[in-house]
């Protein structure tokens, strides 16, 4: 934040606000707030991202790849979950005797 104070008081003018050298200083000030946002922003970075064709390439292949395999671990883990709650059910009249019939067919199957 410093050299942006040293910026701006560079640009003070002890003239009449509506004079052109206030104008000017005015908009440099802005300019220069306008820079550190695009620097802190990393817009060079982000630019480059998107002209380079093979960072795009590897950049959108990584995640789809990221999101296939937390689609997969995560619906193994809420199915896994879920078995494990409805086997909790197998004492239950009528909803234990519809799940040990699937899981006869599952052990069957397997």
């Amino acid at each position: 934040m410093g050299e942006a104070d040293n910026r701006t008081k560079a640009y003070e003018v002890d003239e009449h606000p509506f004079e052109l050298r206030h104008e000017v200083k005015r908009l440099n000030a802005r300019l220069d707030k306008i820079a550190d946002s695009l620097e802190k922003s990393e817009f060079k970075d982000i630019l480059e991202n998107y002209t380079d064709p093979k960072k795009r390439i590897i950049t959108n292949l990584m995640a789809g790849i990221s999101r296939g395999l937390g689609l997969s671990l995560g619906t193994f883990v809420i199915l896994g979950l879920l078995g494990y709650i409805l086997s909790l059910f197998l004492d239950v009249p009528v909803i234990g005797e519809y799940l040990a019939e699937i899981k006869k067919y599952i052990d069957t199957n397997s």
